[in-house]
């Protein structure tokens, strides 16, 4: 049964939340094989989570009773979400999780991730309409983050805990049609017991076609804003145009992102994105960022040189005017104002090395910070002045190291199996938040279109947890982009 009075709440809000909220429009609820107890759910508008109540016999055996909120899906796909019971429970094998269905019929072929209510967890499937439930049993009890994924005829599983890198379950392989049933369930195990369970930060991503890098067509953009003290993402943005790289004003009122070689405003109450008048520079990239003192911009901008298309660094007012040269090289790339707005610390290539440099805001002479061979990247003060973060592959991975601003005591920060870019610092100095890749990502590459983890590491004791599963890469989190409170991050995820 749709609940119809969700439906409508829903069409009639404001304009902006609808453009912040297309994703979650196409959820709509059903029974399958009609359990005695209908099921019914609600959707928190504001903080963009879902409340399931749901019956059933089970989702075993050759057929199926439940409750499901899903949409139709065409092709490959990627769904995620945190997830946990409401209250005590009945019964210890109640179920709920995410599942990738055939048909609304009680015996259709379908793979979920199954969390019981006493934490056994399992990738659960049928191959066969009507026939007898398979399980993959996971070794991870009662995990709070699923996703599962479709890939051709191939349909994965993976999990998290605690804020651990997801974990593959496993993967089977099923005839199913190109166009699913995707979404969130529940079941109680009991016939005549209702169970409720809370779906939080879900997410219908759609990855490019086999072959795209993400350069021939480029992706529509959901932009988002992370809470890191309570864990939850919120979309406040969606657009079919491709944008990239938020910096967060130091009033916390506006966003910055680029998009089409502009940088646009965003406004977080009027939720309109309005043009940044920067003159002749109309091919700026994903590196641009606000000075510590609210009125400049930094931005890197293609322009042409000695015969070659560069990128080179500019200032801009940024309530917008004649951008002023500060780099005479290209290419550079900013990545960082220093908190007194001095300095300038960005990644240069000069005679075929990418390294860090630094130079004064107002131009001058450039100061080179690295010299390993191999990439240096993203450098960023911390907001005392007294460190610069970068990333670099001279360990063999990409991992996240930190220097004093003289260039002086280089020393690795991370050290993992991922691929580890663009430490951001918090505020407050207590946080970096990063972007990671998996291991099989060439540590020099930055691509788009990948799957990839923000994780949160804390300077005290340099412990990290991941906070976001996401699709994204290039252009998700390269620059500055923390509220001044230190409590929120901005990034941009991506979906075809």
């Amino acid at each position: 049964m749709k609940d119809v009075a969700f439906v409508v709440i829903f069409l009639i809000s404001t304009v902006g939340s609808i453009q912040a909220q297309q994703m979650f429009q196409r959820f709509s609820g059903m029974d399958i094989g009609n359990p005695e107890l209908k099921g019914s759910f609600q959707f928190d508008k504001e903080k963009q989570q879902f409340i399931l109540h749901g019956s059933g016999y089970n989702i075993w055996y050759g057929r199926d009773a439940f409750y499901f909120v899903s949409q139709e899906v065409s092709g490959d796909f990627i769904l995620s979400a945190n997830l946990k019971f409401l209250g005590e429970g009945v019964e210890p094998h109640r179920k709920m999780g995410l599942m990738i269905r055939n048909s609304k019929t009680e015996g259709a072929v379908y793979m979920d991730g199954a969390i019981h209510g006493d934490g056994f967890t399992a990738l659960q499937y049928r191959e066969k309409d009507n026939d007898e439930t398979l399980e993959i049993a996971s070794g991870i009890k009662a995990p709070d983050f699923v996703q599962v994924e479709r890939k051709d005829d191939e349909f994965i599983l993976r999990l998290s805990k605690n804020g651990e890198p997801l974990t593959e379950v496993g993967r089977v392989k099923l005839e199913m049609s190109s166009s699913v049933l995707a979404g969130m369930f529940i079941s109680s195990h009991n016939e005549k017991v209702v169970e409720k369970a809370q779906f939080w930060n879900v997410r219908l991503e759609k990855p490019a076609v086999k072959g795209d890098n993400g350069y021939q067509k480029l992706s529509p953009s959901r932009l988002e804003v992370l809470n890191i003290e309570t864990g939850n993402r919120r979309v406040i943005y969606e657009t079919e145009t491709h944008i990239e790289a938020p910096n967060w004003s130091q009033d916390g009122k506006f966003l910055i992102y680029n998009s089409g070689g502009m940088l646009y405003k965003f406004d977080l109450k009027k939720r309109i994105p309005e043009k940044i008048n920067t003159g002749f520079a109309t091919s700026i990239n994903n590196d641009h960022g606000i000075s510590f003192d609210g009125k400049m911009l930094a931005i890197s901008n293609n322009m042409e040189q000695d015969g070659k298309r560069h990128s080179l660094i500019y200032t801009v007012p940024l309530k917008g005017g004649t951008p002023q040269k500060v780099t005479p090289k290209g290419p550079s790339y900013w990545h960082g104002w220093s908190p007194d707005d001095r300095w300038l610390t960005y990644c240069a290539e000069r005679d075929g090395n990418y390294d860090v440099y630094k130079i004064p805001a107002e131009g001058g002479e450039e100061i080179r910070l690295t010299t390993t061979k191999g990439l240096d990247d993203g450098p960023e003060y911390s907001p005392d002045g007294k460190i610069i973060y970068f990333n670099s592959v001279r360990s063999g991975s990409m991992e996240i190291w930190c220097m004093k601003p003289d260039g002086s005591e280089q020393q690795q920060v991370t050290g993992d199996v991922f691929q580890n870019w663009f430490a951001h610092p918090s505020p407050d100095g207590r946080w970096l938040i990063m972007i990671s890749y998996l291991p099989e990502v060439p540590a020099g590459s930055h691509p788009r279109n990948q799957r990839v983890m923000l994780r949160l590491m804390s300077v005290a004791d340099r412990k990290i947890k991941s906070v976001a599963f996401l699709y994204g890469g290039q252009g998700t989190i390269n620059v500055p982009s923390w509220s001044p409170d230190s409590k929120k991050v901005a990034f941009v995820s991506y979906t075809y």
